[in-house]
């Protein structure tokens, strides 16, 4: 692990940590968008140690926070993340040594995505999706998360449209995201890759992010929810779109 991949990324980690805690949304997007477009690690490295990071997030966010939750709807979700997670982990394998432009491309087009869902909020049922749904929500999540290690859009997009409290919403999100963030990093650490570069970016980031946490609800913007949203969408557009642009050109 040299000075020339650390510092980049303790940069980018901390600006994601403060820019996910104002505006509540992108830090794994950030950090996988980012350190790609400016070759700093390999995507592969990248997602795993972003999938660490959600982890050790989930583990402080969770404890307590289960209460009212519909485990129904999570099983179902769950069943689709695992096999799909462990299909995206292998195909980021085959990608990443066959069609590199392909799984950068890709990459910029989730994160476009993942902006984008800022702005064009879904409509909110009146009813709860089936469970069909939400399993197909979780393959689709599982496959991102198992790719980039971010599983963020497909899951967001199907939770936001449920007639459910708000705060029961980010609870479940936290939960799927972690069980996407294990199946992940399990999965990645019986194929023998959790190396020890993966484990020492990890360790860094985690205090750097939680700092960048601090001063993000210490001294955030003086700007309005609706300001922060279209920051975020127009950050995660201009990253997204110049991977896009850079593997195109």
């Amino acid at each position: 692990m040299t000075l020339e991949v650390l510092l980049p990324f303790m940069a980018i980690a901390a600006v994601a940590g403060y820019f996910q805690t104002v505006t509540g949304f992108g830090l794994g997007m950030i950090v996988m968008g980012a350190t790609s477009g400016l070759n700093v690690a390999p995507v592969a490295s990248v997602a795993a140690v972003v999938s660490l990071m959600t982890l050790a997030n989930s583990g402080v966010a969770l404890p307590g926070k289960l209460k009212h939750l519909d485990m129904s709807l999570i099983a179902a979700t769950v069943a689709g993340i695992v096999p799909a997670t462990v299909i995206g982990v292998l195909l980021l394998d085959a990608l990443s040594a066959s069609a590199a432009s392909v799984l950068r491309i890709a990459l910029g087009l989730l994160v476009c995505f993942g902006g984008l869902s800022l702005v064009l909020r879904p409509r909110q049922r009146e009813t709860l999706s089936s469970r069909r749904s939400f399993f197909t929500s979780g393959v689709l999540s599982g496959l991102c998360g198992g790719l980039f290690g971010i599983a963020g859009p497909p899951v967001i997009y199907q939770c936001y449209r449920q007639p459910l409290a708000p705060v029961a919403i980010r609870n479940m999100l936290i939960l799927l995201f972690a069980a996407t963030s294990s199946m992940r990093t399990l999965f990645v650490a019986i194929q023998g890759t959790l190396d020890a570069g993966i484990l020492t970016l990890t360790a860094w980031a985690i205090p750097v992010v939680a700092l960048a946490t601090y001063a993000g609800r210490r001294w955030p913007p003086p700007m309005t929810p609706l300001a922060m949203r279209q920051l975020a969408f127009l950050t995660l557009l201009l990253i997204g779109g110049g991977l896009i642009a850079s593997e195109l050109l």
